[in-house]
């Protein structure tokens, strides 16, 4: 006979493993802390192996806890799935559509997609998360999105990204810059030039950093910001030279507030794609939503 493990128990486990406190897990649960730790000591006993060491009032995973989080997780993740497709059914109609972005694609991207989408689907309940790469690759193994529209994760073992399209990123200063008199970007100025760069905590950071590394060229003085807007007035008021993909400044390079150079000979490309966790079968609402970005973004590399 075959002994199935009690899903509120799971619930209490993978809860706990996430926020390692009983306090939290029994607050997000809406539990007292004894009914938690109840529910983790008859796991334990039931599985007969500790999942979780005890450091104060802070708890860890075992061995047995993190291959036993991998199964959880899934296992939740299917009930989940389940009864949204249940709830589905008993709205007809009706669906949802859980996206993460990053903020440049929230603010370049989506609204257009978006605006199609609901031709399509107008009673589709639609949650956009934003973040940035690490955070979504996260979102989604905890099933808190769909799909996300993000650059391609250095790490895809759990998600699969159907790619969209490729960007450059390139530097760029006002007209009245030192470099756009020049008409060139010395190589020797770059490393004590004011670099105005996108979020430390993103790809998009750690692939430039990594870009003058190889070169030999530490950046000595660098801004960052989580706003493209906020990098392209601050470049535009001579603040120093911003790193971002040109069609991010379409405007801009149309009317000729900024100038756009290479970083170097080579050149520094990124993939943008949708992603979503291996395995799952794209019910017709992400389909769709996934064929809308790429009808969107077909031209969006036709920058000079």
């Amino acid at each position: 006979m075959i002994t199935t493990l009690d899903s509120r128990q799971l619930l209490a486990f993978a809860t706990l493993a996430r926020k390692k406190s009983f306090t939290q897990t029994a607050k997000e649960m809406f539990l007292t802390q004894s009914a938690v730790s109840h529910a983790i000591k008859a796991l334990e006993r039931d599985i007969g192996v500790p999942l979780f060491d005890r450091v104060g009032k802070t708890v860890h995973l075992t061995q047995a806890g993190e291959q036993l989080l991998e199964h959880a997780e899934r296992i939740l993740r299917d009930m989940q799935d389940a009864r949204t497709a249940l709830g589905e059914l008993q709205n007809w109609g009706q669906t949802r559509l859980r996206v993460g972005a990053s903020p440049t694609a929230c603010q370049y991207l989506l609204p257009t997609v978006l605006r199609e989408f609901k031709q399509s689907f107008p009673q589709c309940v639609i949650r956009i998360e934003p973040g940035d790469g690490p955070e979504m690759v996260e979102l989604l193994r905890s099933n808190k999105i769909d799909l996300a529209l993000m650059l391609k994760p250095e790490k895809s073992d759990e998600a699969k990204f159907r790619p969209l399209f490729e960007d450059e990123l390139r530097l760029l200063v006002a007209p009245m810059h030192p470099w756009a008199q020049k008409g060139k970007v010395p190589r020797d100025e770059i490393a004590d030039e004011t670099l105005i760069l996108y979020n430390k905590g993103s790809y998009t950071f750690r692939m430039v950093i990594d870009y003058f590394q190889r070169d030999k060229i530490t950046l000595n003085n660098f801004i960052e910001l989580g706003s493209m807007e906020a990098i392209k007035e601050l470049v535009k008021i001579g603040l120093g030279a911003g790193i971002l993909a040109p069609w991010i400044a379409r405007k801009e390079l149309a009317e000729k507030s900024l100038v756009s150079f290479p970083l170097g000979a080579r050149k520094l490309k990124r993939s943008w794609g949708v992603a979503y966790l291996k395995g799952r079968k794209l019910p017709l609402a992400e389909e769709t939503f996934v064929g809308l970005c790429e009808s969107v973004t077909e031209n969006l590399m036709n920058v000079d």
